[in-house]
């Protein structure tokens, strides 16, 4: 026994020797303490809006090309952050402000802006490339007789007129329907922009290839557009033919037809209202 208790004396004096005294033990607490009284943290904000614009490589990332923001926000990057529409809440603030302003010498020579018309807060937004005369003279988008078989093709996909969205990309009537300019499609794509951010919609449908290839910035051929969804900034496209073209051409009602079908049926898987 006497010898274990020198082994260990020798231990204890060797530890001790490399590594001080030991420190005592704090005292044990209380079983029941009371709790701390600590300082809420503060909120956080979400952490989107402090970190910085980047890749993993540092290098800085288009917000329109930033896949993890909303849609509508990337679509309203889009917009020059001088453009007056820039920091306008409503669809109404919007559609005052270009019942007033020239942005192209094509919008001195209209009757009426041709804004868009329906549910601005719509799931789904159709979209055409300019008004005719009939749009020009009552400024509503789609009032003719292209705009009467649109009716029909919504009512055949179970949608009301007031269910919808209805614009173009050009809110003049261009002289004689001819295809809308390049400056023309620049001053006033800006707006068009402004309107989906705010709509925020869950599908977009091109009636047209001017509109198709506007949106998607592309030369393609309407056969290599339609019956099938694009990627725009987040929100699921399709481009189908216009009424118009359809009146000239009912061969083109079919494939329309097959559009439209799909379209609905997307919209019921988004869960559109």
């Amino acid at each position: 026994m006497n010898t274990l208790l020198r082994e260990l004396r020798r231990v204890f004096e060797r530890e001790q020797a490399l590594y001080g005294r030991l420190l005592p033990l704090p005292p044990e607490e209380p079983r029941n303490p009371k709790p701390e009284t600590r300082n809420p943290k503060p909120e956080t904000q979400n952490p989107s809006e402090n970190m910085p614009n980047q890749d993993l490589f540092g290098n800085e990332v288009d917000p329109a090309e930033d896949a993890s923001r909303p849609p509508p926000e990337r679509i309203a990057s889009l917009i020059d952050d001088d453009h007056p529409t820039k920091n306008m809440q409503t669809i109404e603030e919007v559609r005052d402000w270009m019942d007033d302003e020239i942005l192209v010498p094509l919008d001195e020579e209209r009757q009426n802006v041709v804004f868009g018309t329906g549910d601005p807060d719509a799931d789904l937004v159709i979209i055409g490339e300019a008004p005719g005369a009939d749009e020009d003279k009552h400024g509503e988008p789609f009032v003719g007789r292209a705009g009467q078989l649109l009716d029909k093709i919504l009512d055949a996909i179970h949608f009301a007129r007031e269910d919808v969205y209805i614009t173009n990309i050009l809110k003049s009537r261009p002289p004689r329907n001819r295809d809308p300019l390049k400056a023309e499609v620049e001053a006033h794509l800006p707006v068009l922009y402004k309107q989906l951010a705010l709509i925020a919609p869950k599908l977009i449908l091109c009636v047209g290839k001017v509109a198709g290839n506007t949106l998607l910035d592309r030369r393609s051929s309407l056969k290599n557009l339609r019956d099938k969804f694009h990627d725009f900034y987040g929100l699921p496209l399709m481009v189908t033919y216009h009424p118009a073209a359809l009146l000239r051409n009912a061969n083109w009602k079919r494939p329309t037809w097959e559009d439209v079908k799909l379209l609905r049926t997307r919209y019921d898987e988004l869960g559109g209202k």
